[in-house]
């Protein structure tokens, strides 16, 4: 009797399979048969919790993916590290101090802490990053430096933007690059109403603007181009007319960005500063030997948010920023190069030692931001599945937004790609893994997409 129910149980679970995969087919066929994927590429896989197979359509194929690939990132980072991985931002000197006279340098120096002057945390905005710095230096007893203020970025390599990543995003919030000290997420906001500049989020230091902005339209349609270490901004494209409009660009030096608001810090604070603010950077810029921060004579210690605080956000609100992050410091850490060649090699390394085709995991960034990244949705499934078994998956799986169609996923958004990939759990219970992703789609296909994922609700 009971092995008459277990068989009966299979069949009804095989025949409700069957229909899903069934519905799945006739909606995806029909937005394959639109006017508007004519000459669209989609990749899709879906199975239940356990990996058992539901549905696919071209599950193997590689397509771009835009930020469905933080999914890879962020679990490579949760296991790598540890969701209670700190980064640390540490302030000590040079020389000796005497009367309250610092006869050398005062450093700050950090490991590429992504978060330091973040707006996102209550306990790390740059109000207090500023209030615990000042203390540190008021502590050591020092009222007066006489010699410079030196940030020292040099915690990882020169190159601050993935190679693949597109000239037009560069200079926008979203194309933000890495440096060895970031600050404020290495983000500028700039109020605009029509073309006019009202005012900055806080003063770009070193920056001269070039401003073709023209009026047109509804939206926000301008594009900032900031490259690194260049002191020349352009903005152009179109704002609606007499609208006021916050548009957000990337910071060409935020190693030196922050040590300038350091200086007005120290002034503010009655600590005289008889030198200059300079980076390690701009030393070797120079010709001259870059001034490593030495590890005696710290007075500040700072630590970051721990590593699942900081997934969450880089999840929750795609912050490539952050992935581009993780990529160098898993580099560093785990091939003792913080290249983002080396980290996405070792991204790609940790993926295979999984399970994971190694042609269907193209890496090419952290973040997806690069339209060389090239993955399939069967691989997505397989990292989800992972990811679903591990310790840290509560961490992971708080970042995932909930969608307008009210299901758990991460989405991807670039220029003809759109992705989705994530977890739900049917009306009747039963638990669904997928990914979807399509490219050179002649419309916004969010819409689209979810109403084939709507099937499995």
């Amino acid at each position: 009797m009971k092995k008459t129910f277990a068989v009966l149980a299979l069949s009804t679970q095989l025949i409700f399979a069957q229909n899903i995969a069934q519905k799945l087919d006739k909606v995806t066929k029909d937005l394959m048969d639109s006017s508007g994927a004519v000459a669209s590429n989609l990749s899709f896989y879906v199975s239940d919790e356990s990996g058992n197979f539901i549905y696919e359509y071209q599950g193997n194929k590689g397509l771009s993916t835009a930020s469905t690939q933080k999914i890879f990132t962020a679990g490579a980072a949760l296991e790598t590290l540890g969701k209670n991985y700190t980064y640390k931002t540490t302030s000590s000197y040079s020389g000796t101090i005497s009367g309250g006279n610092l006869n050398g340098n005062l450093f700050i120096s950090s490991n590429g802490d992504p978060t330091l002057g973040s707006w996102r945390y209550d306990a790390y905005k740059p109000e207090n990053f500023k209030k615990k710095f000042i203390e540190a230096v008021k502590k050591s007893g020092i009222i007066k430096i006489s010699g410079d203020l030196i940030i020292d970025d040099s915690y990882f390599d020169h190159q601050t933007i993935p190679g693949g990543w597109p000239w037009d995003d560069l200079g926008n919030y979203y194309g933000a690059g890495v440096w060895g000290v970031n600050w404020r997420e290495n983000q500028f906001d700039i109020n605009i109403n029509g073309t006019d500049f009202k005012n900055f989020s806080y003063p770009l230091e070193g920056v001269k603007w070039l401003n073709d902005l023209k009026t047109g339209g509804n939206s926000d349609q301008s594009l900032i181009f900031t490259a690194p270490h260049s002191n020349v901004a352009l903005i152009n494209g179109t704002l609606p007319a007499g609208k006021a409009v916050t548009v957000s660009g990337s910071v060409p030096n935020p190693p030196l960005q922050l040590g300038v608001e350091v200086k007005d810090w120290l002034k503010e604070s009655g600590i005289e500063l008889s030198g200059k603010v300079v980076t390690n950077s701009q030393l070797e810029l120079e010709g001259k030997q870059a001034l490593q921060a030495p590890k005696a004579n710290t007075i500040l210690n700072y630590e970051s948010p721990t590593l699942d605080k900081i997934v969450y956000w880089f999840l929750r609100k795609s912050i490539n920023m952050y992935g581009e992050t993780f990529i160098k410091t898993l580099g560093k850490e785990k091939k003792g190069d913080p290249s983002f060649k080396s980290g996405v090699a070792y991204l790609k390394e940790f993926w295979k030692s999984k399970g994971i085709n190694a042609n269907m995991i193209n890496f090419a960034d952290g973040s997806g931001l690069s339209p060389q990244n090239y993955v399939s949705a069967k691989a997505e499934v397989q990292a989800l599945l992972y990811a679903k078994k591990q310790a840290w998956f509560e961490a992971y799986y708080d970042g995932f937004p909930t969608q307008d169609n009210g299901m758990k996923m991460k989405s991807g958004t670039m220029s003809d790609t759109k992705s989705f990939a994530g977890y739900h759990t049917a009306k009747d219970g039963k638990k669904y893994v997928f990914s979807i992703i399509i490219n050179n789609y002649q419309g916004s296909g969010s819409a689209e997409l979810q109403k084939i994922l709507n099937v499995l609700k």
